[in-house]
């Protein structure tokens, strides 16, 4: 089984950027935690992230054709903003899960709205890095029951 796990804009500066909000740990510990999470799940992880949205969309599409079974994404700033990216996951039909590092729902209100969540079936929001670990296994054990093959 195969995962994308998307990471948008500003997310390759954790450690750097609000640590009292995303805290102090760096993206390559999150990358290192996604890729040992991967490995007890028994699934392959491909981690991608940009700081600009057509890319993001372009990967999005590509999982369409290259072996992907789900989605991971933290669409980061992009998510009260891109209809691109509810677009390409709508377009794609891949099973995805939202996360968020922090919780978007006690920030400013512009925060309280995700468009891209609105084309994920789960969300773990709130739950630091241990969100994509979570989105992780229910997307193992969500495409797991819909094919015992993978």
């Amino acid at each position: 089984m195969k995962l994308l796990i998307v990471n948008g804009p500003n997310l390759n500066l954790l450690g750097i950027r609000e640590k009292h909000i995303y805290g102090e740990a760096d993206y390559e510990t999150l990358c290192r935690s996604i890729r040992s999470w991967a490995e007890e799940l028994g699934c392959k992880a491909e981690l991608f992230q940009s700081n600009h949205e057509g890319a993001i969309v372009d990967r999005i599409q590509q999982a369409y054709s290259d072996g992907t079974d789900g989605i991971v994404i933290n669409p980061a700033a992009y998510t009260h903003t891109s209809i691109a990216i509810l677009d390409a996951l709508k377009a794609v039909q891949l099973p995805a899960a939202e996360v968020h590092i922090s919780d978007v729902n006690a920030r400013e209100p512009f925060r309280h709205i995700s468009y891209a969540g609105m084309a994920c079936e789960a969300h773990f929001i709130g739950l630091g890095f241990d969100g994509y670990r979570r989105a992780m296994e229910y997307l193992c054990a969500h495409i797991g029951k819909a094919n015992p093959e993978a």
